[in-house]
């Protein structure tokens, strides 16, 4: 019997992204090509590590057939501007109507800075410093155009950047990351095949659902914003996360579980569309990144600190996120194991359960982060928004250090 495509709006009510699921991701993705975007040159993005150790972009580019007309394998993690423009020149030479990406959230955030860049005719790091959301862009361009390049996104993990216009990119020359969010365009289209997420070392995908996990909690924390419907999905993101986790750890091949993981990312992600302020979980993870810590991993070690360090401020949304968390039966036999108790664990010790459990690391000495670089770190903190809008708005370094401290292990 052959397999049924599932193709709705990911968001209700909002056009992009679609998501298709239910079929094998080449042929999803060679059906959307022609019938949805009428597309007849494609660049893809692809992960080195699925193009050299497994056959997905072989399946992908047989089932596109001669529509390929160039690829880029692999991309530094954090996506460097320097290999955002390397892909663009290649794009533009090419001449590409569609950009695919198959792998992480590093290829998809790369895509939307390629298309912005494609659209304004940046072809320098002084280009793209005219066009980040934190700087005065206007000496380069009057006006920023929007992108036209559609993308599609096939993700491998649970970090849910294909869900958003935002795009991280890290520059070169001072390892800061920065924001582009004018003129961005998300991808159009997410295929979702949790068959090719089995691709992805565990500790990978798990560490960036724990990412997922963040967007849900710091929504759900935040005292600036009172959305009902963000509060809800981030409800409910928890509700399918933290039990699909722990079921993908007991089982690799629980494809029930990922499929599971994969739509709480959406929920996830409907509060950070929304632009609900998050905190500093997300602030300071922004500027450990370029440091050599995954996007997940920084989640892993930063969100149970950053709890507890607001939970003078926040301590009744806290106490909601706990009773999420309690009513989940897996969760609860756990924390019961660890002799935990609804009336007395904290949300920073419940949290710190749930990761130890999914065997993340969580201290930077665990990831590699040295002492010497917490002040740099600290420093390029303080610039970001979602340090600014913490449940305690950090203004100082001392403040930003306070946090670090308890998790240099």
């Amino acid at each position: 019997m052959p397999l049924l495509e599932s193709y709705r709006e990911a968001f209700p009510g909002s056009n992009t992204p679609h998501i298709s699921y239910g079929l094998a991701f080449p042929e999803a993705c060679a059906k959307h090509v022609i019938g949805t975007f009428n597309a007849s040159r494609v660049y893809i993005i692809a992960s080195k590590t699925l193009s050299t150790q497994t056959d997905a972009l072989q399946r992908l580019e047989i089932a596109l057939d001669t529509k390929v007309v160039g690829k880029r394998i692999g991309m530094t993690p954090h996506t460097l501007w320097s290999e955002c423009l390397e892909v663009t020149e290649d794009a533009r030479r090419l001449d590409a109507d569609l950009i695919i990406t198959l792998g992480a959230g590093s290829l998809t955030d790369a895509a939307k800075i390629v298309s912005l860049a494609l659209a304004n005719y940046a072809s320098t790091t002084s280009d793209l410093d005219a066009l980040h959301s934190g700087r005065d862009w206007t000496s380069f361009h009057d006006i920023i155009k929007t992108a036209v390049v559609p993308i599609i996104s096939i993700p491998t993990t649970l970090s849910g950047g294909e869900y958003q216009k935002l795009a991280g990119g890290t520059k070169d020359s001072t390892q800061q990351k920065y924001g582009f969010n004018h003129g961005t365009v998300g991808p159009s289209l997410v295929i979702l095949d949790a068959e090719l997420t089995t691709t992805t070392p565990n500790q990978f995908w798990l560490s960036t659902g724990v990412r997922a996990i963040d967007h849900c909690v710091e929504t759900l924390c935040s005292i600036t914003t009172h959305d009902v419907s963000a509060n809800e999905a981030a409800a409910d993101g928890l509700r399918q996360l933290v039990p699909g986790l722990m079921r993908c750890k007991k089982d690799t091949q629980d494809l029930e579980a990922r499929h599971l993981c994969q739509l709480g990312v959406i929920k996830a992600m409907t509060a950070v569309r929304g632009g609900v302020e998050l905190g500093a979980s997300h602030g300071i993870g922004h500027q450990l990144g370029p440091l050599g810590v995954g996007h997940g991993e920084t989640s892993c070690i930063l969100l149970p600190a950053v709890c507890r360090y607001n939970s003078t401020v926040n301590e009744e949304r806290q106490q909601k996120v706990k009773d999420i968390l309690w009513q989940q039966a897996e969760v609860k036999s756990m924390l019961f194991e660890q002799e935990l108790q609804p009336g007395t664990a904290d949300l920073n010790d419940i949290l710190d359960c749930i990761i130890s459990q999914l065997g993340m690391p969580r201290s930077l000495k665990a990831v590699g982060v040295r002492e010497e670089k917490l002040d740099l770190l600290a420093t390029n903190s303080l610039n970001d928004k979602w340090c600014q809008t913490n449940p305690i708005p950090l203004k100082t370094k001392a403040q930003v250090l306070e946090i670090l401290s308890s998790v240099v292990g």
